[in-house]
This record gives C-alpha cells, structure tokens and sequence, in this order.
C-alpha cells in the first residue's frame, strides 16, 4: 500500500475553502409598506434581487465633498462591520454627537450612499470633509478641530 503525501491531502481538504462564495440578498416590501432585506428566498411576495457588494475600507483616506451633512458627524455604515462598530464606540466613548445611516436597512441611506459614489464602509462626515475606513487617531487629527469643543481623551 502507498502512502499519500501529506500536501496532496491538506490540498484537497483546503480547496473547496479557496473557491469563491456567494450569496443572494433578495429585497421584498410587505402590505403595509415597509422595505425587507433578507438572504433566504421568502414565498409568496414579490422579490427584486439586490446586486452589488459593499466592502470595508482597509486604510484610511480623506476627500473634500461636495455633500454637506447638517449634523456635526455623519457615517454610513452596515452590520458586522468592525471598522463602523470601532467608529461608534470611539464616538461614544468620547461624548461625540453623530447621525448613522445604516445602508443595509434603511432604503433612503442606500440611495444617499449610492450618490457618495462609496466603494466601502464607514464613511464619515464631518462637515463637507470625507474620511473613508476609520482610525482613530487619524480622526483625531483631522477632525478634533471641527468639533467644538474637542473631548477626546
């Protein structure tokens, strides 16, 4: 009897791991009005198949924007993203005041980031000025200025 070498059986084993995964994320809206996202097929409703993908920034970078947001601090954000819970947390932590738009649940945060022409979350706003994926000592320093007064610890 032969024996099989160990990389040809780690090989097979972690194949199918390395194939691309996908997922379906259907959007139904109910009798009383109110918009659905889910990724299990529901019956009996009419559904529209959402496309596209929203990832998170892995660095951090700065725009001007042409949007301007009434409230001192705006992000956009979606679950289980760990760059827009490290967002809120450091935002609560220090007494920062912000407006979220969660673009997974909310139909009208969706189309406002869709016109941010975004490729990934968060995205903050503080004023017209854009910081996408979240530091916070990049925030700090771009931002602590802006925000009056500046309780960062």
């Amino acid at each position: 009897m032969t024996k099989t070498p160990l990389y040809l059986i780690l090989s097979a084993c972690l194949l199918p791991l390395s194939l691309p995964i996908s997922a379906e994320l259907y959007k139904w809206t109910d009798e009383k009005g109110r918009v659905h996202y889910s990724d299990d097929k529901p019956e009996g409703v009419r559904l529209e198949e959402v496309k596209g993908t929203v990832n998170s920034y892995e660095a951090v970078t700065f725009d001007e924007s042409d949007f301007m947001h009434s409230s001192n601090v705006v992000i956009y954000t979606k679950p289980k993203c760990g760059f827009c819970n490290r967002a809120k947390a450091f935002f609560a932590k220090n007494g920062i005041r912000y407006k979220e738009y969660k673009i997974e649940s909310s139909a009208l945060a969706k189309r406002k980031f869709e016109r941010l022409n975004a490729t990934g979350v968060p995205v903050i706003f503080v004023g017209k000025k854009r910081m996408n994926g979240f530091k916070a000592s990049k925030f700090e320093k771009a931002f602590c200025k802006q925000l009056n007064p500046c309780k960062l610890s």
